[in-house]
């Protein structure tokens, strides 16, 4: 690693510190035992979990964050005995407990999953004493994080649409709902100190020649009826529209799975991702509330010259354009699975989307996902590039923050 200035030489050694600190005891390939795997087994549960329901992503990052740092809390140490039967206990416990307070309608599935577990886990005092600390840690961390802000009323209250006028953003075509997320800003993060720590500078001027080639670049590309976007450009759109948490749920768990190392270091893998995630998401609605820029179907139809029937691909969502959720989200899991795992996966993953059923995409890197999502935006005619490629930047910074104070979230 080459690091050419001074804050480069920061970040490098946080991230190191980082690596150390998720790789707990020496390595062994997980793929080299034939029993189960622990965490990939409650890596499915809180998928199953999560996937229920209707709140906000960013509750459902939370509910990740919390039940994941607790099991890498409670897993870090082990008694005398058997390490193994008692870090399965705990981190199973950890997760069950956490899992079946945030998301009550889910516990008779999890109180299954953990049964299932702690039966092929012999009896005996490493068995009882990591389902007590499993459990003791994930009702520690719930109450830390008691009145965080980030249940569903609380991330998305009723929020005034602003006094329309160029740049502004107004409720879009075609339920011109009110603006969402508007809450997420005011929220507490996990290490974060403040939510406007990284906030990005403004968007460019309306009447700049950077705001002019983004909007023309989105009006061509980004139409419903576009004779310029390729067919392969609107699958990339249509595979990268739905959840970002989703489709990310398929890259950690591929992440995971190729992942060596102890219990610990697995579980705390997956806890600084959505630590990181969750603090992103409040870095995101900071910065789009502080702005209030308008979307690009707003700025089509209003400018001069312009087309008032322009309709995007995709149907925009309900909050400002700059900086793109999307790629804040991306941007900061690609920070973190680069600077834990490397920028290379160990083997070509796959993975699904919800927005386009039966369609596949494999990648041999974690930075691709992130270039298609920048691109998929625009197709899509939702986001100007520059939302997008500030997104990133802005979700990379937020990771590399995390990865820096790593170390406060096992204390």
């Amino acid at each position: 690693m080459i690091l050419s200035s001074r804050r480069g030489w920061r970040r490098g050694v946080a991230i190191i510190a980082a690596a150390v600190l998720v790789a707990g005891l020496p390595a062994v390939p997980a793929a080299a035992t034939t029993t189960t795997d622990t965490a990939l087994e409650w890596y499915d549960a809180t998928a199953a979990a999560v996937a229920t329901g209707t709140r906000p992503q960013v509750a459902n990052s939370r509910a990740w964050a919390i039940s994941w740092l607790a099991a890498a809390r409670a897993t870090r140490t082990a008694p005398t005995g058997d390490p193994r039967h008692y870090r399965d206990a705990a981190l199973a416990s950890a997760v069950h407990t956490a899992l079946s307070f945030l998301i009550p309608e889910n516990a008779a599935a999890l109180d299954t999953a953990l049964a299932t577990t702690l039966d092929r886990i012999p009896d005996g005092r490493a068995k009882d004493r990591g389902t007590a600390t499993g459990r003791a840690e994930a009702r520690r961390l719930l109450a830390q994080r008691t009145g965080d802000g980030l249940d569903a009323a609380s991330v998305n209250p009723a929020y005034p649409n602003p006094q329309p006028g160029p740049g502004s953003w107004q409720p879009t075509p075609p339920d011109f709902s009110p603006a969402q997320q508007a809450g997420t800003r005011f929220a507490r993060p996990f290490l974060l100190d403040r939510a406007d720590r990284y906030r990005p500078g403004p968007p460019p001027a309306l009447d700049s020649e950077p705001y002019r080639a983004d909007l023309a670049e989105v009006r061509a590309y980004g139409a419903v009826d576009s004779a310029v976007r390729t067919p392969q450009q609107t699958d990339t759109a249509t595979f990268w529209l739905g959840s970002s948490l989703t489709l990310y749920t398929g890259i950690l768990r591929a992440a995971l799975a190729q992942s060596t190392g102890s219990v610990a270091g697995r579980a705390g893998l997956v806890a600084i991702f959505h630590v990181a995630l969750v603090d992103t998401q409040i870095a995101t609605s900071d910065a789009k509330y502080a702005y209030l820029r308008w979307r690009p179907v707003t700025a089509i139809r209003a400018e001069a010259g312009g087309d008032p029937a322009w309709t995007p691909l995709h149907t925009t969502p309900a909050h400002p354009d700059y900086p793109s959720g999307h790629n804040t989200y991306s941007g900061a899991a690609e920070q973190v699975l680069t600077a834990l795992l490397g920028p290379q996966a160990r083997e070509p993953y796959t993975i699904t989307s919800p927005s386009q059923p039966g369609a596949t995409r494999t990648y041999r890197d974690w930075r691709q996902p992130t270039r298609e999502n920048v691109d998929a935006r625009v197709w899509s005619g939702i986001h100007t590039r520059t939302a997008d490629e500030v997104g990133v930047r802005l979700g990379r910074d937020v990771a590399a923050h995390t990865l820096r104070n790593a170390p406060r979230l096992f204390r």
